[in-house]
């Protein structure tokens, strides 16, 4: 009997898999920190093959990035089953280059729910589970900023009980773009062990992906705060400010239909 899944549990219908089949369309909010820290401890997240940004790229630069998200396959099941398609995540940006290319490269991320855990190891993501909060805008009442001048938003991280990092964007008004860090084609690998543990990979490549048929709402931008903490677990650490860029606002639509082997 075939079974189905993306990419597991497999079975003869496909149902249970935690991942539907692909187109996924995602839309959410992010807020970003952007900051700058040393390059030398930006170098050590990288593997041999990847090279820092040059010089003149800002190869100290980091995004970290808060998003609150929400998922669905082609078919839209996950919108009438809400708790299948909500998620939050934090992830942590550099830009990188691989055979003469400027990319973007996620090298800490969090999640909050295991269909984005998993969905994140299908496309090379190093994602593990955190505890991840932002402030949300509104429209109406007391309950939240507005996205006007003045807006204070916050941003909390959690793992293992510890507190990894908060933060804090002021927005000062509307701006081109929520960023430049998090703003090319992402370069990730994608390793798995062989089941002998004898520390050769069964899987190691080296992919690249972009978002399709992409929409953006304003972009707004400000101050922002951003401490990091220590945790015996964790080495989001050692990338310490040294300088804060500024921080930004943005709702962001997105598709993702697969990406590009570069190499096996």
């Amino acid at each position: 009997m075939n079974v189905r899944g993306l990419p597991f549990p497999r079975t003869s219908t496909g149902r249970a898999s935690l991942l539907p089949p692909p187109p996924w369309h995602y839309s959410g909010d992010l807020l970003t920190v952007e900051f700058r820290t040393d390059p030398d401890a930006v170098r050590a997240l990288l593997p041999d093959e990847v090279s820092l940004a040059k010089d003149d790229e800002d190869p100290g630069a980091v995004a970290f990035v808060w998003a609150d998200w929400q998922s669905c396959g082609p078919d839209g099941a996950e919108l009438l089953d809400p708790v299948r398609a909500q998620y939050k995540e934090a992830f942590v940006v550099v830009r990188c280059r691989f055979r003469g290319q400027l990319y973007s490269r996620c090298v800490f991320i969090w999640v909050d729910r295991d269909f984005a855990l998993v969905r994140g190891y299908l496309q090379g993501y190093p994602k593990k589970l955190g505890s991840i909060h932002q402030t949300r805008p509104v429209t109406v009442g007391r309950g939240g900023p507005r996205l006007a001048p003045g807006a204070v938003f916050a941003m909390t991280l959690a793992a293992n009980d510890r507190r990894l990092a908060q933060a804090t964007v002021t927005l000062a008004g509307e701006s081109e773009t929520n960023g430049f860090v998090n703003a090319h084609a992402m370069l990730h690998h994608r390793w798995f062990p062989r089941i002998e543990l004898n520390g050769t990979d069964s899987m190691e490549e080296v992919v690249t992906m972009s978002g399709r048929d992409v929409e953006l709402g304003p972009a707004y931008s400000g101050t922002a705060t951003l401490e990091l903490f220590d945790s015996p677990s964790e080495e989001l650490a050692d990338l310490t400010p040294r300088e804060i860029i500024g921080g930004y606002f943005r709702s962001v639509g997105t598709t993702f239909y697969g990406g590009t082997t570069l190499k096996e």
